[in-house]
């Protein structure tokens, strides 16, 4: 296997083990200890928000999430994923209380590995989306 399939199969699994199954100890030994996400506030930029995110605010209220990928593309040490996370929301989301609806956050990551670690992260996504309906029912 090639280096830029094995950094797809790298991401793959962090998505099935870390976003699906909140996996303490594959997210520790995928994360680089100088990982930055890009995308978040200086604040929360590090791998313990990126946790925290995962475990404590998604997992939670969709118990059931799954993670669909539809395209990954690497190229160098970068690899873009265009992905949607699925569940039905039966727990607490940020203060709404349970709706049973089924909810899709379409992403779009952009993740560059180090040694096979996640070192980067860049990502667009539609959860401020997905909130703004749940509020609505």
């Amino acid at each position: 296997m090639d280096i830029l399939e094995k950094n797809k199969a790298i991401v793959r699994q962090f998505n099935s083990e870390v976003i699906e199954q909140c996996n303490w100890d594959c997210f520790n030994a995928m994360m680089d200890k100088g990982f930055i996400n890009q995308t978040a506030p200086l604040s929360a930029n590090k791998a313990d928000s990126m946790w925290n995110t995962f475990n404590n605010i998604l997992k939670p209220a969709f118990p059931d999430l799954k993670v669909e990928i539809y395209d990954q593309i690497a190229e160098g040490d970068k690899v873009t994923t265009r992905k949607a996370i699925v569940g039905t929301h039966t727990g607490v989301l940020m203060g709404i209380a349970p709706t049973g609806k089924q909810i899709k956050i379409d992403v779009i990551d952009i993740v560059r590995l180090k040694d096979g670690k996640y070192m980067e992260h860049w990502g667009i996504n539609t959860l401020q989306t997905v909130i703004a309906e749940l509020k609505k029912v």
